[in-house]
Protein backbone atom coordinates (compact mmCIF):
# COMPACT_ATOMS: atom_id res chain seq x y z
CA UNK A 1 0.00 0.00 0.00
CA UNK A 2 2.71 2.43 0.96
CA UNK A 3 4.62 1.57 -2.38
CA UNK A 4 1.22 3.23 -3.97
CA UNK A 5 0.58 6.41 -2.47
CA UNK A 6 4.68 6.89 -2.60
CA UNK A 7 4.34 6.90 -6.40
CA UNK A 8 2.03 9.24 -6.80
CA UNK A 9 3.32 11.28 -4.83
CA UNK A 10 6.32 11.28 -7.36
CA UNK A 11 4.86 10.87 -10.22
CA UNK A 12 1.75 13.69 -10.38
CA UNK A 13 4.14 16.38 -9.88
CA UNK A 14 1.89 19.48 -10.01
CA UNK A 15 -1.14 18.17 -8.23
CA UNK A 16 -1.30 19.40 -4.36
CA UNK A 17 -1.41 16.50 -1.93
CA UNK A 18 -3.38 16.30 1.26
CA UNK A 19 -2.40 13.76 3.68
CA UNK A 20 -5.19 12.67 6.46
CA UNK A 21 -3.74 10.03 9.18
CA UNK A 22 -1.41 8.56 6.30
CA UNK A 23 -4.12 5.74 5.56
CA UNK A 24 -6.07 8.88 3.20
CA UNK A 25 -4.38 11.28 0.60
CA UNK A 26 -6.06 13.97 -1.31
CA UNK A 27 -4.55 15.60 -4.89
CA UNK A 28 -5.84 18.56 -6.24
CA UNK A 29 -5.44 18.20 -10.20
CA UNK A 30 -6.66 15.99 -13.06
CA UNK A 31 -8.31 12.66 -13.08
CA UNK A 32 -6.58 11.47 -15.98
CA UNK A 33 -3.29 12.71 -14.64
CA UNK A 34 -3.25 11.02 -11.28
CA UNK A 35 -4.86 7.83 -12.63
CA UNK A 36 -1.82 7.67 -14.80
CA UNK A 37 0.40 8.04 -11.99
CA UNK A 38 -1.28 4.57 -10.64
CA UNK A 39 0.82 1.14 -11.02
CA UNK A 40 -1.10 -1.25 -12.91
CA UNK A 41 -3.29 -3.36 -10.71
CA UNK A 42 -2.82 -1.21 -7.58
CA UNK A 43 -6.16 -0.52 -5.88
CA UNK A 44 -9.15 -2.28 -4.79
CA UNK A 45 -12.25 -0.74 -5.74
CA UNK A 46 -13.02 2.34 -7.52
CA UNK A 47 -16.10 4.15 -6.61
CA UNK A 48 -17.15 7.18 -7.84
CA UNK A 49 -19.84 9.65 -9.28
CA UNK A 50 -18.68 11.73 -12.09
CA UNK A 51 -19.88 15.07 -13.37
CA UNK A 52 -22.89 14.75 -15.49
CA UNK A 53 -22.32 17.99 -17.76
CA UNK A 54 -25.19 19.62 -17.15
CA UNK A 55 -24.26 22.71 -16.02
CA UNK A 56 -23.10 22.44 -12.72
CA UNK A 57 -20.82 25.03 -10.68
CA UNK A 58 -17.77 22.68 -11.23
CA UNK A 59 -18.22 21.76 -15.05
CA UNK A 60 -16.97 23.12 -17.73
CA UNK A 61 -19.35 21.65 -20.62
CA UNK A 62 -22.99 20.78 -20.90
CA UNK A 63 -22.70 18.97 -24.05
CA UNK A 64 -23.27 14.96 -23.62
CA UNK A 65 -20.38 14.36 -25.96
CA UNK A 66 -17.70 15.70 -23.65
CA UNK A 67 -19.53 13.02 -21.32
CA UNK A 68 -18.54 10.42 -23.38
CA UNK A 69 -15.00 11.67 -24.75
CA UNK A 70 -14.03 12.07 -21.04
CA UNK A 71 -15.16 8.35 -20.30
CA UNK A 72 -13.44 7.12 -23.15
CA UNK A 73 -10.30 8.09 -22.09
CA UNK A 74 -10.83 7.61 -18.27
CA UNK A 75 -12.48 3.89 -17.70
CA UNK A 76 -9.53 1.94 -19.83
CA UNK A 77 -6.72 3.78 -16.98
CA UNK A 78 -9.40 2.73 -14.50
CA UNK A 79 -9.40 -0.95 -15.98
CA UNK A 80 -5.67 -0.80 -15.91
CA UNK A 81 -5.17 0.41 -12.14
CA UNK A 82 -8.16 -1.97 -10.99
CA UNK A 83 -6.40 -5.02 -9.60
CA UNK A 84 -8.11 -8.84 -10.96
CA UNK A 85 -10.79 -9.40 -8.68
CA UNK A 86 -11.44 -5.78 -8.01
CA UNK A 87 -14.56 -3.90 -8.48
CA UNK A 88 -15.75 -0.57 -10.32
CA UNK A 89 -18.91 1.06 -9.31
CA UNK A 90 -19.75 4.16 -11.47
CA UNK A 91 -22.62 5.66 -10.16
CA UNK A 92 -24.73 8.24 -12.63
CA UNK A 93 -27.85 10.00 -13.24
CA UNK A 94 -29.43 11.67 -16.42
CA UNK A 95 -27.91 13.73 -18.84
CA UNK A 96 -30.71 16.69 -18.54
CA UNK A 97 -31.28 18.84 -22.45
CA UNK A 98 -34.26 20.49 -23.90
CA UNK A 99 -34.80 17.34 -26.32
CA UNK A 100 -35.23 15.00 -23.73
CA UNK A 101 -33.19 12.88 -20.70
CA UNK A 102 -30.48 10.60 -21.93
CA UNK A 103 -29.53 7.76 -19.54
CA UNK A 104 -25.54 8.22 -18.64
CA UNK A 105 -25.44 4.47 -17.59
CA UNK A 106 -25.59 3.14 -21.42
CA UNK A 107 -23.11 5.54 -21.81
CA UNK A 108 -20.93 4.12 -19.59
CA UNK A 109 -21.37 0.51 -20.09
CA UNK A 110 -20.83 1.60 -24.40
CA UNK A 111 -17.16 1.35 -22.98
CA UNK A 112 -16.99 -0.57 -19.86
CA UNK A 113 -18.21 -3.55 -21.81
CA UNK A 114 -15.41 -3.79 -24.55
CA UNK A 115 -12.68 -3.31 -21.89
CA UNK A 116 -10.70 -7.23 -20.79
CA UNK A 117 -12.26 -9.40 -18.51
CA UNK A 118 -14.84 -6.31 -16.89
CA UNK A 119 -18.10 -8.13 -16.26
CA UNK A 120 -21.37 -6.12 -14.73
CA UNK A 121 -22.77 -7.65 -12.41
CA UNK A 122 -25.46 -5.52 -11.02
CA UNK A 123 -27.14 -2.36 -11.95
CA UNK A 124 -28.37 -1.03 -8.59
CA UNK A 125 -31.12 0.95 -8.71
CA UNK A 126 -30.78 3.90 -5.83
CA UNK A 127 -34.15 5.28 -4.61
CA UNK A 128 -34.84 8.71 -2.68
CA UNK A 129 -37.82 10.28 -2.46
CA UNK A 130 -36.81 14.11 -2.36
CA UNK A 131 -35.78 16.09 -5.81
CA UNK A 132 -36.77 18.71 -8.35
CA UNK A 133 -40.56 18.40 -8.96
CA UNK A 134 -41.22 18.05 -13.29
CA UNK A 135 -43.63 19.78 -14.88
CA UNK A 136 -43.65 17.93 -17.83
CA UNK A 137 -42.75 14.61 -17.05
CA UNK A 138 -42.65 12.12 -13.42
CA UNK A 139 -40.55 13.61 -11.33
CA UNK A 140 -36.74 11.66 -11.19
CA UNK A 141 -36.82 9.91 -7.91
CA UNK A 142 -33.64 7.27 -8.96
CA UNK A 143 -30.01 6.80 -9.88
CA UNK A 144 -28.34 4.14 -11.43
CA UNK A 145 -24.69 2.18 -10.05
CA UNK A 146 -23.26 0.53 -12.36
CA UNK A 147 -21.02 -2.45 -10.75
CA UNK A 148 -18.51 -4.40 -12.84
CA UNK A 149 -15.92 -6.76 -11.63
CA UNK A 150 -12.43 -7.61 -12.93
CA UNK A 151 -12.49 -11.28 -13.90
CA UNK A 152 -14.71 -14.08 -12.64
CA UNK A 153 -13.32 -14.37 -9.31
CA UNK A 154 -14.16 -10.98 -7.44
CA UNK A 155 -14.50 -9.60 -4.17
CA UNK A 156 -17.85 -9.77 -2.47
CA UNK A 157 -18.88 -10.35 1.25
CA UNK A 158 -22.56 -10.12 1.44
CA UNK A 159 -22.73 -10.98 4.91
CA UNK A 160 -21.74 -7.81 5.45
CA UNK A 161 -24.53 -6.04 3.99
CA UNK A 162 -27.36 -8.16 4.43
CA UNK A 163 -30.74 -6.33 5.78
CA UNK A 164 -32.94 -7.79 8.53
CA UNK A 165 -35.56 -10.42 7.45
CA UNK A 166 -38.83 -9.54 6.60
CA UNK A 167 -40.13 -12.19 8.47
CA UNK A 168 -37.51 -13.03 10.33
CA UNK A 169 -39.60 -16.23 12.50
CA UNK A 170 -40.49 -18.15 9.39
CA UNK A 171 -39.74 -21.31 8.74
CA UNK A 172 -40.21 -24.63 6.90
CA UNK A 173 -43.37 -25.72 7.13
CA UNK A 174 -42.52 -29.41 5.17
CA UNK A 175 -39.74 -31.11 3.85
CA UNK A 176 -36.25 -32.39 5.35
CA UNK A 177 -36.07 -28.49 6.99
CA UNK A 178 -39.73 -28.60 8.30
CA UNK A 179 -39.59 -26.29 11.54
CA UNK A 180 -35.84 -24.80 10.76
CA UNK A 181 -35.70 -20.95 10.35
CA UNK A 182 -36.01 -20.62 6.11
CA UNK A 183 -34.32 -17.23 6.16
CA UNK A 184 -29.91 -16.85 6.75
CA UNK A 185 -30.01 -16.00 10.46
CA UNK A 186 -27.89 -12.74 9.32
CA UNK A 187 -30.33 -11.07 7.15
CA UNK A 188 -31.11 -11.22 3.75
CA UNK A 189 -29.54 -10.12 0.51
CA UNK A 190 -30.67 -6.14 -0.21
CA UNK A 191 -31.56 -6.89 -3.54
CA UNK A 192 -30.57 -3.98 -6.28
CA UNK A 193 -33.32 -1.66 -5.31
CA UNK A 194 -32.13 0.49 -2.31
CA UNK A 195 -33.72 3.57 -0.87
CA UNK A 196 -31.62 5.59 0.86
CA UNK A 197 -32.59 9.01 1.20
CA UNK A 198 -30.23 11.80 -0.74
CA UNK A 199 -28.42 14.96 0.68
CA UNK A 200 -30.69 17.26 0.25
CA UNK A 201 -31.23 20.74 2.21
CA UNK A 202 -32.04 19.11 5.74
CA UNK A 203 -29.78 16.38 5.49
CA UNK A 204 -27.56 15.92 8.11
CA UNK A 205 -24.68 15.86 6.17
CA UNK A 206 -25.23 18.60 3.97
CA UNK A 207 -22.31 21.01 3.09
CA UNK A 208 -22.18 23.43 -0.06
CA UNK A 209 -21.31 20.83 -2.62
CA UNK A 210 -24.56 21.05 -4.83
CA UNK A 211 -24.39 17.30 -5.67
CA UNK A 212 -23.45 15.54 -2.77
CA UNK A 213 -23.26 11.68 -2.40
CA UNK A 214 -24.86 9.99 0.71
CA UNK A 215 -22.50 8.00 2.97
CA UNK A 216 -24.47 5.41 3.32
CA UNK A 217 -24.55 4.45 -0.15
CA UNK A 218 -21.27 4.39 -0.14
CA UNK A 219 -20.51 2.37 2.54
CA UNK A 220 -22.76 -0.36 0.81
CA UNK A 221 -20.64 -0.48 -1.79
CA UNK A 222 -17.76 -0.92 0.29
CA UNK A 223 -18.41 -3.18 3.16
CA UNK A 224 -18.85 -5.82 0.36
CA UNK A 225 -16.46 -4.89 -2.24
CA UNK A 226 -13.34 -3.98 -1.20
CA UNK A 227 -10.78 -5.94 1.53
CA UNK A 228 -10.35 -4.67 5.11
CA UNK A 229 -6.92 -3.70 4.07
CA UNK A 230 -7.80 -2.80 0.67
CA UNK A 231 -7.48 0.95 -1.17
CA UNK A 232 -10.81 2.61 -2.21
CA UNK A 233 -10.02 5.08 -5.03
CA UNK A 234 -12.35 8.12 -6.05
CA UNK A 235 -11.14 10.36 -9.17
CA UNK A 236 -13.82 13.03 -8.51
CA UNK A 237 -13.64 13.33 -4.42
CA UNK A 238 -16.11 16.61 -4.29
CA UNK A 239 -17.36 16.51 -0.61
CA UNK A 240 -15.72 13.43 0.36
CA UNK A 241 -18.51 11.02 0.83
CA UNK A 242 -16.62 7.87 -0.87
CA UNK A 243 -13.35 8.66 1.40
CA UNK A 244 -15.26 9.29 4.86
CA UNK A 245 -17.39 5.58 4.22
CA UNK A 246 -13.63 3.91 3.72
CA UNK A 247 -12.70 5.73 6.70
CA UNK A 248 -15.48 4.69 8.86
CA UNK A 249 -15.05 0.73 7.44
CA UNK A 250 -11.55 0.93 7.77
CA UNK A 251 -10.12 0.94 4.33
CA UNK A 252 -6.87 3.33 2.76
CA UNK A 253 -8.15 5.74 0.46
CA UNK A 254 -6.98 7.79 -2.73
CA UNK A 255 -8.49 10.47 -4.48
CA UNK A 256 -8.66 13.52 -6.47
CA UNK A 257 -10.43 16.52 -7.37
CA UNK A 258 -9.70 19.06 -9.65
CA UNK A 259 -11.59 22.03 -7.17
CA UNK A 260 -9.39 23.41 -4.33
CA UNK A 261 -12.48 24.55 -2.16
CA UNK A 262 -14.43 21.02 -2.73
CA UNK A 263 -11.00 19.07 -2.08
CA UNK A 264 -10.78 21.14 1.11
CA UNK A 265 -14.23 20.74 2.43
CA UNK A 266 -13.60 16.80 2.13
CA UNK A 267 -10.28 16.96 3.40
CA UNK A 268 -11.95 18.77 6.92
CA UNK A 269 -14.86 16.34 6.82
CA UNK A 270 -12.33 13.04 6.41
CA UNK A 271 -10.46 14.71 9.27
CA UNK A 272 -13.81 15.20 11.66
CA UNK A 273 -14.80 11.09 10.89
CA UNK A 274 -10.85 10.15 11.45
CA UNK A 275 -11.86 12.07 15.02
CA UNK A 276 -14.98 10.60 15.59
CA UNK A 277 -16.33 14.20 15.31
CA UNK A 278 -18.30 13.82 11.87
CA UNK A 279 -22.18 13.96 11.74
CA UNK A 280 -23.92 11.22 9.37
CA UNK A 281 -26.69 9.04 8.92
CA UNK A 282 -25.92 5.51 9.74
CA UNK A 283 -26.03 3.07 7.21
CA UNK A 284 -29.16 1.60 9.04
CA UNK A 285 -31.36 4.05 10.21
CA UNK A 286 -34.54 3.32 8.21
CA UNK A 287 -37.01 5.26 6.24
CA UNK A 288 -39.00 7.87 7.97
CA UNK A 289 -42.73 7.41 7.24
CA UNK A 290 -45.17 10.34 7.95
CA UNK A 291 -48.16 9.41 10.09
CA UNK A 292 -50.73 11.19 10.99
CA UNK A 293 -49.53 12.71 14.42
CA UNK A 294 -46.77 14.41 11.80
CA UNK A 295 -47.38 17.84 11.69
CA UNK A 296 -48.02 17.75 7.85
CA UNK A 297 -51.17 19.72 5.76
CA UNK A 298 -53.43 16.63 4.57
CA UNK A 299 -55.63 17.99 1.83
CA UNK A 300 -59.46 17.80 3.18
CA UNK A 301 -60.38 15.08 -0.36
CA UNK A 302 -57.33 12.49 0.69
CA UNK A 303 -57.63 10.62 3.90
CA UNK A 304 -54.28 8.38 5.06
CA UNK A 305 -55.13 5.06 4.75
CA UNK A 306 -57.79 5.40 2.26
CA UNK A 307 -58.00 4.90 -1.32
CA UNK A 308 -60.26 6.83 -3.25
CA UNK A 309 -61.49 6.16 -6.77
Amino acid sequence: MNDVFRLIARSTRTAKKRILNGRSSLYLGDALEMLEALPDESVDLILTSPPYCIGMPYETTRNIEDFESMHARLLPECHRVLKRGGNLCWQVGYHVAKNGLEPLDFHVHSIVRELPEMRLRNRIIWTFGHGAHAKKRFSGRHETIMWYSKGSDYVFDLDKVRVPQKYPGKKHYKGPKKGQYSGNPLGKNPGDVWDIPNVKANHIEKTAHPCQFPISLARRLIRPLCPPTGIVLDPFVGSGSAAIAAVLDGRNFLGVDISAAYLELAAERIALAYDGDLKYRPLDLSIHSPTKSDPVQVPAHFKLGERLI
